[in-house]
């Protein structure tokens, strides 16, 4: 029989969930959040957030795909502004992509965020905000920070649900709250 697995509570907006801590490296611990499973948790999150970013008038959203998807759309319609997502594979029918590697804490390998060409107008010279579920090392962050530069988007805000790991980092980051990475038992 399977031992249950230890979880983390977080809550938004009076929506409490238990997450589950699941291994990501050898003795290292993190709380898994999914927004590709959870509408009420997602949906609070938006309208915390979307208040929180409300000030900085973003005319588009920027985000890595998959997770983080249903956030940006729900903020999309929230905020009343656009959003794009930065795909994981070069589509067939991409025209001129626009990619970045990046290496994220919950993917084995190195990865490459792709962006069709025809979206580069939604983002060249517009007020950006960039969207993820959680920021934990900061390399999908920074990966899309590399890009918007590279096409000239003016990059206002950087924004998630949770920041994990050392919160000193993230002082910039507009979030809800912040995730400890479990490391050995203890938390940091």
């Amino acid at each position: 029989m399977s031992q249950p697995l230890e979880t983390h509570r977080v809550e938004v907006e009076g929506v409490v969930r238990n997450l589950p801590l699941l291994e990501v490296a050898p003795g290292i611990r993190i709380a898994f959040l999914d927004c590709l499973v959870d509408a009420e948790f997602t949906q609070a999150a938006v309208r915390a957030l979307a208040r929180k970013l409300s000030p900085f008038q973003p005319e588009v959203l920027v985000t890595p795909e998959a997770k983080a998807i249903p956030l940006a759309y729900g903020l999309a319609i929230e905020l009343g502004c656009d959003y794009v997502t930065l795909r994981k594979t070069q589509k067939p029918y991409m025209i001129n992509p626009i990619s970045v590697s990046t290496r994220s804490i919950t993917s084995a390998a190195s990865q490459t965020l792709y962006l069709d060409g025809r979206y580069t107008s939604l983002i060249t010279d517009r007020r950006v905000v960039l969207i993820d579920d959680v920021i934990s090392t900061g390399s999908t962050l920074f990966a899309m920070q590399e890009m918007m530069d590279q096409l000239g988007g003016n990059v206002v805000a950087q924004a998630a649900i949770f920041t994990e790991g050392d919160s000193d980092h993230w002082r910039e980051i507009v979030a809800l709250g912040h995730l400890p990475v479990f490391i050995n038992g203890t938390t940091s």
